[in-house]
C-alpha cells in the first residue's frame, strides 16, 4: 500500500490534503494530486519538499 501523504503549508502550519498519493501533476501553479483510489485534489501551490521517510510531500499555497 502506498504511504506517501500530501500536506500543504499554510500560515506556517502543515495540513494534510491527501493520503496515499499515487500521482502528482503540475501545470503552471496548479498541482493535481491523485490517490490510489482515483480521488483527486487540485491546489494552487508550489512544491516545497519531499521526504521519502516518512513519505511526505509538502506544498506551499500561493
Amino acid at each position: 500500500m502506498c504511504d506517501v501523504h500530501a500536506f500543504v503549508l499554510k500560515d506556517g502550519l502543515e495540513e494534510m490534503v491527501l493520503e496515499n498519493v499515487d500521482r502528482v501533476e503540475a501545470e503552471g501553479d496548479i498541482i493535481r494530486l491523485v490517490d490510489i483510489f482515483g480521488a483527486e485534489r487540485s491546489l494552487k501551490a508550489r512544491f516545497r519538499c519531499y521526504a521519502n521517510r516518512p513519505g511526505r510531500l509538502v506544498f506551499e499555497t500561493l
